[in-house]
């Protein structure tokens, strides 16, 4: 029997390098993708594939790569991320005109892990047995604000909402593959500037052994060897987890504030279907009309 498969994003340093290491140490086999190499061999149940995730062409080819290595697709880790490339109010200078703002981060952070979520519901569907589990790697500044970098801010942001709003659609529409985030506080990797990290209070560090542990809670990674791992998940489909210092906090979403506001988010579900219905037919046309071109 071929050995579980992951894949690991932003791989080369901090997060993206400790997960495929506690992976290896669990019989898994696993591709590490980022822009340079691993500082070192990781031995011979690793594939390192080249990639900048902010291309479209580059991660369908890392994970049509990914797939073939092994012919399955069992975990992900899109953990990826850089941090601001622009600022707003820093940079006024009414002298001279606006330059146009450095959207990269954006495209790293947030569109980047969106492709990502695509093309593991693509593979992990073509399993023999149907399924996976996919983390994104948020983060603490996802569930509050952090001016000093509002682009990571905003997109951490945006991919605890996409988790969330798209982890009810793959438990209806795809064959047992669940979507949760991560949400590190202070952790010391490469993101983060040189000498930030140097004289952060570690109290306030949080050490790497937590995310572990979370990705543990996530995905159970001993038990893939067992038929029910893809079908009765170690924690909900959607979930969100914050980690800091030495916790795990289970972060669910804010409460609505009136009957009104939930019934919008779980009992309208008829409503936006039959709305959406045309639009659905006419993305299906357009990915025939795609095929057909061959594209």
């Amino acid at each position: 029997m071929s050995p579980a498969v992951a894949v690991a994003t932003g791989a080369s340093s901090g997060i993206g390098l400790a997960l495929p290491k506690h992976l290896l140490s669990r019989q898994w086999a696993v591709v590490t993708a980022d822009i340079n190499p691993p500082p070192a061999d990781l031995g011979p149940s690793t594939l390192f594939v080249p990639c900048d995730v902010s291309s479209w062409e580059q991660q369908a080819a890392l994970f049509a790569r990914a797939f073939a290595w092994h012919d399955r697709l069992d975990f992900a880790a899109l953990n990826a991320g850089i941090d601001d490339r622009d600022d707003i109010f820093a940079s006024i200078d009414t002298t001279t005109s606006p330059r146009e703002p450095n959207m990269q981060t954006f495209q790293t952070n947030f569109i980047a892990p969106y492709y990502g979520i695509k093309l593991c519901a693509h593979y992990m569907s073509r399993n023999a047995v149907p399924g996976g589990k996919i983390v994104v790697t948020a983060s603490a500044a996802g569930l509050y604000a952090l001016p000093a970098i509002p682009q990571y801010s905003a997109t951490k942001h945006g991919l605890v909402g996409l988790t969330r709003s798209l982890a009810p659609l793959a438990d209806r529409r795809a064959s047992n593959i669940t979507l949760n985030a991560l949400c590190p506080a202070m952790v010391a990797t490469g993101l983060a500037p040189p000498g930030l990290t140097d004289g952060f209070p570690a109290e306030h560090t949080t050490p790497m052994l937590t995310l572990l542990r979370a990705y543990d809670d996530l995905a159970h990674f001993g038990g893939v060897a067992r038929d029910e791992w893809r079908t009765s998940p170690r924690r909900p489909n959607g979930c969100i987890v914050e980690c800091t210092l030495a916790e795990t906090h289970y972060r669910d979403p804010p409460e609505a504030p009136n009957g009104s506001h939930q019934w919008m988010s779980t009992g309208s579900s008829e409503y936006w279907a039959k709305a959406y219905a045309e639009r659905n037919r006419w993305f299906a046309e357009m990915d025939w009309k795609a095929g057909s071109n061959g594209a």
